[in-house]
Formats: structure tokens, sequence, C-alpha cells
């Protein structure tokens, strides 16, 4: 209500000019003309009556805050067409069930990003010239805890994320839904250069990350050693890669296969 506002004349030049807006009938100018002379204690006693009354009849609704619009939902069926994704997890995954998926594409002069992961805390991407952390440039969605999804930047120095003031994300968008972090953000191409911030333009090795947050600030990942892109990215080319979780990896691996076929050799020739 409007029981706390300390400027009296303030509150009732608003409220005549919200009511007026609204069409109320033609007897509000014959109430404004009366409760204008009131005392303020007086005007906000009518004003709650007032409120009272005429939210509640059809018509008649007080003005409410724009409804916030829902997070589209990551397409991963223009995975490879429109825009480029990397998916790590189980075979067939999506942007809601991988254990960590990222796609990018060109818009304008900007790259657009999606991140979602299967974490209540953070997920990131690293944009680094080898595969291996250390003085890499690092954008990443940090679930805090009033439930609202950040866009920061971080620079890796060693094994630790620091945090950078200057955030090149623009458009930025989040969510924490069926315990996942999701957003989505874009970044220009080109920047001036910097130390923290890389050019896009330019192809990077993709160092993928999440993990737990405490009070808003990222922990250590998940896994010890977090997946990579296994060649440097253009964001120019579309690509659909999988990347098989450690479940998953377990009998693709060319010395997991030599060494089935070893044991079937030894258990059918038998043993002396």
């Amino acid at each position: 209500m409007f029981c706390n506002l300390e400027d009296s004349s303030l509150a009732q030049a608003e409220f005549w000019a919200s009511w007026r807006q609204r069409a109320y009938p033609p007897a509000l100018d014959c109430l404004e003309s009366i409760i204008t002379d009131v005392s303020s204690q007086v005007f906000l006693l009518i004003l709650d009556f007032l409120t009272s009354i005429f939210s509640h009849c059809p018509g008649y609704a007080f003005p409410t805050a724009p409804p916030v619009d829902p997070f589209a939902k990551i397409k991963v069926e223009d995975c490879g067409k429109t825009k480029g994704c990397f998916r790590y997890g189980k075979p067939g995954c999506n942007a809601e069930t991988c254990d960590y998926f990222l796609s990018y594409r060109m818009i304008g002069a900007d790259v657009e990003f999606e991140l979602s992961a299967d974490t209540d805390g953070w997920v990131a991407v690293g944009f680094s010239s080898d595969k291996k952390m250390g003085g890499d440039d690092v954008m990443a969605c940090v679930h805090d805890d009033n439930g609202r999804v950040r866009i920061q930047h971080f620079y890796n120095v060693g094994q630790w994320a620091k945090e950078i003031q200057r955030n090149p994300a623009r458009d930025e968008e989040g969510v924490f839904e069926n315990n996942r972090v999701t957003c989505r953000f874009k970044r220009p191409v080109n920047v001036p250069r910097d130390e923290t911030i890389v050019d896009l333009h330019l192809s990077w090795y993709y160092l993928f990350a999440w993990g737990p947050a405490i009070q808003g600030s990222i922990t250590r990942h998940d896994i010890d050693s977090p997946p990579a892109s296994e060649r440097v990215v253009s964001i120019y080319k579309y690509e659909d890669i999988f990347m098989p979780s450690a479940a998953y990896q377990t009998f693709s691996s060319p010395f997991c296969l030599l060494l089935i076929v070893a044991l079937t050799f030894y258990l059918l020739m038998g043993t002396p």
C-alpha cells in the first residue's frame, strides 16, 4: 500500500495520474477536489480504502509489473546447422540432459553463447591457447543465493580463477531449473587488446567446466580433468560435437578394446 509514503503531495499526484490513465469513473474528479485539501494522514487512509474497493472491481485493475519473459528453450535441432554445439554426457543427450552443453553462433558483430550444466552452482567456458588450465579467458554463469544466474568474467591464473571486473557479456539471461544452471549471453567478436580478453575471431581450444558455488562464489569444478575440445574452435564453423562422459568411455577407448580382445583370446585358447 501507500502507508509508508513520506511525501504525501507526491503520492497524491501519482495516485490521480495512475487512476486517470485507467479511465476511472468521473466521480473521482469530485473525490479529488475533496481529498486534495485533507491532511496527509487522512489522504493515506482514504487512499487505502479506495484501493481495497476498486482493486476488486472488474475492469479497474491496478497497474501491475510487466510479466518477466521466460527463458527461451535452447534449440538443439539447430546444432551443426545455424550454430555450433558441444555435448558432454550420455549419448543422445540434449541441452536439458547432458552433463554439460554449450552452443555458439554469430549474430552480427557478436557471438551468442548458450551454456547449461547439471549443477546448482556454476557453468563456464574457457578460451585457451592449449588444453590446459592457466592463462585462459573464462565466461561463467553463476547461480547465487538469491536464485539469480549472473554472467561473470574470469581469468585463469594457474589453477585459480580470478574474477575480472571488465565483463564483455551483454544481453544476459539465466535460469536455475531442475537442478540445472542455464544461461545465454552475447560477447563481441573483436575487443581491444587485453591479456584477460581474447579475440573470438581467432580460433581457440574451448575448456568446459562446471561445479558448486558457495554464496554466489565459484568453487572447484566437479571433475578433476574437465573436458576440452579436441582441436581449436572457429566461431565461423558450426559443428555438433558429442563427447561421452567417463561413464560411457569405458569400452570405447582403444586401450580398453585391446584389453578385451586380449582377454577374449586368452579365454578361448585356455591355459596350458
